[in-house]
């Protein structure tokens, strides 16, 4: 705590340790997370609240820094009500980094699995981050492009998997069709 005992301070150190943690391979100095962590806000939510959903095209505009509590991330499957788990978030982590990067209608559904804590920095922050200590601020972007560029490698693992499964599958089926078939047409003679 500082001589004014404020938890703020507390919130604020433990912050730009989360951050520094979140952006190890972005170089930031303490000091500019200080900087980015001050650019944000600090937000309380409780449990079970729709962070941002999925499609949603309105307040794309903030990214946030889980400090404490996890966070469920998800997308549809396209069948009404199945929702695939995409991640588990904790401490550390970010989340809504693309919508505060382009603006566009967010990926995934997030909601707070338990009570959490977030730093919350919105584009218009970012904005004057970029314009007041650039260096801060692209290092902070640096990360935020690595983190995005680590989950794409990751998707394309997934997909080359699921790609292997599928055509696995496919081979089951054709074999099975094959079987199929010629029982018939054994039956038929």
């Amino acid at each position: 705590m500082d001589a004014s005992g404020s938890p703020r301070t507390d919130l604020r150190e433990h912050a730009v340790f989360m951050l520094t943690r979140a952006a190890p391979k972005s170089g930031m100095s303490m000091e500019e997370a200080e900087l980015v962590v001050d650019a944000m806000r600090p937000v309380q939510v409780p449990a079970d609240t729709l962070l941002f959903e999925e499609g949603d095209a309105e307040d794309t505009d903030y990214m946030a820094l889980v400090l404490e509590g996890q966070v469920r991330a998800e997308t549809r499957t396209g069948m009404p009500g199945e929702e695939v788990v995409i991640s588990i978030i904790g401490p550390g982590s970010l989340i809504g980094e693309m919508g505060v990067i382009d603006g566009e209608p967010r990926s995934a559904s997030c909601t707070a699995l338990t009570d959490i804590k977030l730093g919350v920095l919105s584009r218009e922050a970012l904005m004057k981050l970029l314009n007041d200590h650039p260096a801060a601020a692209s290092r902070l972007v640096l990360a935020l492009s690595k983190g995005l560029a680590e989950r794409l490698r990751e998707s394309n693992r997934r997909l080359r998997t699921l790609s292997q499964v599928t055509r696995a599958l496919q081979a089951e089926l054709d074999a099975v069709h094959a079987v199929n078939r010629r029982l018939l047409d054994a039956s038929e003679s």
